[in-house]
């Protein structure tokens, strides 16, 4: 599973504006509905991502909903930081 990563302690409500997830939460749903984590993987995470963006996730690329404004120092950011979390389900 891939998602946009957000900062510790993000509200469900910040979440939703801005598009972030997170991990803590992510992985904690998905063990709700009995899936087990095996593993994690920071291939797709970008510290330069301070996710703090108006119009949240979707301000950077490849959206870049903000059109021209700010697009340079954006585009420079590149995608957001992102958690790429393995599950399984066990048998049963």
């Amino acid at each position: 599973m891939e998602e946009h990563r957000a900062k510790p302690g993000i509200s469900l409500q910040e979440s939703i504006k801005m598009g972030y997830m997170s991990e803590d939460g992510v992985i904690a749903a998905v063990e709700k509905v009995g899936f087990k984590l095996v593993g994690k993987s920071e291939i797709n995470a970008n510290p330069q991502d301070t996710k703090d963006y108006p119009g949240g996730v979707w301000a950077l690329p490849p959206t870049l909903r903000q059109g021209q404004k700010d697009r340079q120092r954006l585009v420079a950011i590149g995608e957001s930081d992102r958690m790429t979390l393995k599950f399984v389900k066990p048998n049963r």
